[in-house]
């Protein structure tokens, strides 16, 4: 007996409408594990001196600050590596085969550590820095990321303010290696395309700014970290007068002063006798059911906890309180208008200061948690072109040392727990705080989450090439010899 034919079709328009609907929907998964999985290439775009360098270490800065890995691959830095001195602007004339055939050489070195770095040693963005001005670079950069399943996208940096682009020019004659003199005029190379006129990489001048950061002692504060709302203690009502007369001789210029909502932080203010402002986040770090507790009060009741603090500092969140990385998140609009800001002091606590300290001086979640802010101690911040300048200004007040050296790694030296940002969860403080390692957010446990891996953080020396170039000698001089003339256009 044959079927109804009727009923067949409809069965046929089903399961083509399931198999259809499970494409989609393995499309779809497929898409989101793209999106948020794969690691990320950001590739710079612009002419020289246009401020590229100075976003992406920005860029990186604030990123790695935030706990996501990552690392800025410079291909000036190559370049110089391979090539050790230009002898003269020819070396970027795009008819200089020679020449040319060295930077692409470079560019193809700077994306094999790029690969490196984003499939083993776990970053999560690389920052690709260089002109890539032409659509060849642009084509083999996509082609790189396609083949390695990378997200990639571009930013490009755009200035036409002539004297913007003189004072890059002139900040990155100091700050880089190129031996190609402070600047370029037409006079001096009639060769040069007007577009090329003053040209070399990177910063975006600003009038000098400073930034002040300083901690006081509180009353009763004798042995313990800087917790708890009590106001200030006799030395700290010292400091207040010595930091108020050390400020009417710097006599700097429209200073703006905030505060935390804390007593010891609003009764320094106050001794000041200046206009200042309350931010909430400024809060010292919460300590939940451990707060108004020593160091050794800790480990005798909560000893559980106080190992696991000890075992990844910056991870660790006290029952009912806050962990470090709580803190850079609740942090990140102060970091946002302190880089609007001009001269600012900030009266804060001690893991308020790491934390800004940490990403003024670039340091990463190792070092965050252990850097040294002594009580009654002024840091005097000044952004420099890629970075900051440090002093430490004391004012003669003895204050409690408070500072716990960091123990002994669990880890290799090359090794350190996974760190990504999670969304922040704080328990409720109660007599009856369950008892669980805190190295991650409820909800969000990684798969491992002590599972030994490279280490995120920015190594010293960083911006140094994993893979040197190896340029024959033979290419190396003739990329100095002068080509027949043709108008140059943007070096890639």
């Amino acid at each position: 007996m044959s079927g109804n034919p009727a009923s067949s079709s409809e069965q046929n328009n089903n399961s083509y409408e399931t198999k259809a609907s499970l494409r989609m929907s393995e499309k779809k998964c497929s898409w989101a594990s793209y999106m948020t999985n794969s690691p990320t290439l950001i590739v710079m775009i612009g002419l020289p001196a246009r401020g590229k360098t100075y976003v992406s270490k920005k860029l990186t800065r604030y990123l790695n600050w935030i706990g996501v890995p990552t690392k800025v691959f410079n291909l000036g830095v190559y370049r110089r590596q391979a090539v050790k001195s230009y002898k003269s602007y020819d070396f970027f004339r795009h008819d200089n085969e020679e020449a040319m055939k060295i930077r692409k050489q470079c560019a193809l070195v700077a994306l094999k550590d790029v690969k490196a770095y984003l499939t083993e040693e776990s970053g999560q963005i690389a920052v690709f820095d260089a002109t890539n001005t032409t659509r060849e670079r642009r084509d083999l950069i996509l082609n790189f990321a396609e083949e390695n399943s990378f997200k990639v996208f571009f930013v490009e940096s755009v200035c036409d303010d002539p004297d913007v682009i003189a004072a890059n020019i002139l900040g990155s004659f100091f700050h880089q290696g190129d031996k190609r003199g402070p600047a370029i005029s037409r006079e001096q190379s009639p060769g040069l395309h007007p577009e090329q006129d003053r040209l070399l990489p990177h910063e975006y001048p600003r009038p000098p700014r400073t930034i002040y950061l300083c901690g006081m002692e509180r009353a009763s504060s004798t042995s313990w970290e800087d917790w708890g709302d009590s106001g200030l203690s006799v030395r700290g009502k010292q400091f207040a007068q010595a930091l108020r007369k050390f400020l009417e001789e710097q006599e700097i210029a429209d200073l703006k002063v905030w505060t935390s909502q804390l007593k010891r932080t609003i009764q320094t203010a106050e001794s000041l006798g200046v206009t200042y402002e309350q931010w909430k986040i400024l809060n010292e770090i919460d300590a939940g059911v451990c707060e108004e507790m020593t160091y050794a009060e800790i480990q005798e009741q909560y000893p559980d906890e106080f190992a696991l603090r000890d075992e990844e500092k910056y991870l660790y969140r006290y029952p009912g309180g806050e962990s470090y990385q709580d803190l850079v998140q609740r942090l990140e609009p102060v970091i946002m208008e302190l880089e609007r800001q001009g001269n600012v002091l900030v009266i804060s606590h001690q893991a308020v200061m790491r934390c800004l300290l940490a990403y003024f001086l670039d340091k990463g979640a190792d070092e965050l948690p252990y850097l040294r802010c002594p009580l009654h101690t002024i840091f005097k911040l000044t952004p420099v072109a890629y970075g900051c300048k440090v002093e430490t200004i004391k004012l003669n007040v003895e204050a409690v040392n408070t500072h716990r050296d960091k123990p002994t790694n669990n880890f290799p030296k090359s090794q350190t727990p996974v760190r990504m940002r999670r969304n922040s969860f704080t328990p409720l403080s109660s007599s009856n705080t369950i008892r669980r390692p805190r190295n991650y957010s409820v909800g969000s446990r990684p798969l491992q989450p002590l599972s030994p891996l490279r280490a995120l953080d920015t190594q010293e020396g960083a911006d140094q090439p994993k893979t040197q170039v190896s340029i024959p000698a033979e290419t190396s001089r003739a990329a100095h010899r002068l080509p027949s003339p043709a108008p140059p256009t943007s070096p890639s």
